[in-house]
């Protein structure tokens, strides 16, 4: 068992730093994307990707930039779109998306309303 410090013991400040919504750095992003840092910075100039600054302007993504940025490098090479037919063609895959969640919700709840009656 071990005794408690004496009265008019202080103690160490320990500063806690939240979790920050942006943790990626622009070259994490861009090597898991597989694109260069110069594209990354294109589509977020261009929209396409959204990504936070630090005081000293550097680029941060979120944990699911990668993906975003490698769906819009797909779609842009695959279908031959430009820039803003790439941001319309996510915009509409994102609304999609949440339709087919809700749908599968509604569904999922008049199953269950249907056991119970």
């Amino acid at each position: 068992m071990t005794t408690p410090p004496p009265p008019g013991t202080s103690y160490p400040l320990v500063l806690v730093r939240r979790a920050e919504p942006y943790r990626l750095s622009l070259e994490s992003t861009a090597r898991l994307s597989g694109l260069p840092p110069e594209l990354v910075r294109r589509f977020v100039a261009l929209g396409l990707v959204d990504a936070g600054r630090d005081d000293r302007g550097r680029l941060w993504f979120r944990a699911g930039a990668p993906a975003a940025l490698a769906r819009a490098q797909r779609l842009r090479a695959g279908l031959s779109l430009n820039y803003a037919a790439v941001g319309l063609v996510q915009d509409l895959l994102d609304r999609i998306d949440l339709l087919e969640r809700a749908l599968r919700r509604s569904e999922r709840a008049a199953k269950e309303r249907a056991r119970w009656t």
